[in-house]
C-alpha cells in the first residue's frame, strides 16, 4: 500500500498531460467518474498546450488508475470479475471454474442460500426440483469492491458493490441436469434489498427483453387472488416466454403488487413503507428442460 502511495506522489511530479491520456484510452470508460470523463477531454486538449499545465487535472485520475493497477507507461489490461453472463450452458460442472465466484450453495428456487458448497463438483448435495434440475446458488466475487473502496473509488464501488445485474441487487445461480451439465441459469431480484431498491426491481423485466428482444414473447397476465392489490395503478403479475439464440428458451416472471395484509396506510392512517412486492425473475433453460 505504501509503495503504491509513494508511486501515486511520483507519477505527480514526473508525468505529463500526454501520458495520462494514453494511459486513459485503455481504460473502459465504465471504470472512470464523471469528473475524470470530463477531465480527459479537458486533457487530450491541454496535451497539446502544455504552457498551460495540467498538475491539477491529473491528480483524480490518477488515483482513478492506481486503483487498478493500470500503468501510465504501459497501461495494463482493466480488472474483471465474472458474473452471471460468462456462464454458458451445456458447461459440465467439472469444467467450471470455482474460483470465478464466491459462497457456493444450494439454492431454494431463488431464495436464500441453503447447504453451504466448495463448488459447482457438488450440485448433487442439493435437492431436486420438480423440473429434476439441482440448484447451486453463488455470490460475485467481493475483491474488486474492497480494493476499491480501500482507495475511496466511487464509481468502481457502485460498478463492483454486491451481486447486482445493472444496479439491481439479485441472487443468481446455475441449474444442473443429472449428468452434471449446466442446463440453466436464475436470475432473481434480491427480496431483502433497500425499500427503494425493492420498489423498482419490476422494472428489470424491461432491461431483460431489450436483451433478447422486445418482440415475440408470449405472455400470461394473472388476474388478482383474494386480497392482492394494486401499488397505485398498478398491478403487474405476469410471466412471459421466449425461444432465444434457437438453443435457449428464457422465462420471465415480473410481479408489483401488495399481498393479502399489505396496504399503503396503515389503520391509524400512516403511510406504510415496504408494504408491496415488487419482483424480477429469469430463467434461461435448455429448450427441453420443462419451465415450471
Amino acid at each position: 500500500m505504501r509503495k503504491r502511495a509513494r508511486q501515486g506522489v511520483r507519477l505527480r511530479q514526473e508525468i505529463g498531460c500526454s501520458d495520462v491520456v494514453r494511459a486513459l484510452r485503455q481504460v473502459p470508460r465504465a471504470l472512470l467518474s464523471a469528473m475524470a470523463l470530463r477531465k480527459f477531454v479537458i486533457l487530450r486538449g491541454a496535451s497539446q498546450r502544455p504552457s498551460q499545465g495540467c498538475t491539477t487535472l491529473i491528480q483524480p485520475i490518477i488515483a482513478t488508475l492506481l486503483v487498478f493497477g493500470v500503468g501510465i507507461a504501459r497501461a495494463d489490461d482493466a480488472p474483471t470479475r465474472a458474473d452471471i453472463w460468462t456462464l454458458k450452458l451445456g458447461t459440465p460442472a467439472s469444467a467450471l471454474s470455482s474460483d470465478a465466484f464466491v459462497d457456493y450453495a444450494c439454492g431454494s428456487n431463488g431464495g436464500p442460500p441453503q447447504q453451504a458448497l466448495t463448488g459447482w463438483s457438488e450440485y448433487q448435495k442439493c435437492q431436486a426440483e420438480p423440473s429434476g434440475l439441482r440448484e447451486v446458488y453463488f455470490r460475485y466475487d467481493d475483491e474488486l469492491e474492497y480494493w476499491a473502496r480501500a482507495h475511496r473509488a466511487r464509481t468502481p464501488i457502485a460498478q463492483y458493490a454486491g451481486t447486482k445485474v445493472l444496479d439491481f441487487p439479485v441472487i443468481v445461480s446455475g441449474l444442473f441436469d443429472a449428468s452434471g451439465t449446466l442446463a440453466g441459469l436464475r436470475i432473481v431480484t434480491d427480496p431483502q434489498a433497500s425499500t427503494q431498491e425493492r420498489k423498482q426491481a419490476y422494472t428489470l423485466t424491461n432491461f431483460f427483453k431489450a436483451r433478447y428482444g422486445n418482440d415475440g414473447w408470449d405472455c400470461a397476465d394473472t388476474p388478482p387472488a383474494a386480497g392482492e392489490s394494486s401499488v397505485g395503478t398498478l398491478y403487474i403479475n405476469r410471466r412471459c416466454t421466449k425461444l432465444v439464440k434457437g438453443d435457449m428458451r428464457a422465462v420471465l416472471g415480473t410481479r408489483f403488487l401488495r399481498k393479502p395484509g399489505q396496504a399503503e396506510f396503515s389503520d391509524s392512517g400512516r403511510l406504510t413503507i415496504g408494504q408491496f412486492e415488487s419482483s424480477t425473475r429469469l430463467e434461461l433453460l435448455r429448450p427441453d428442460i420443462p419451465a415450471e
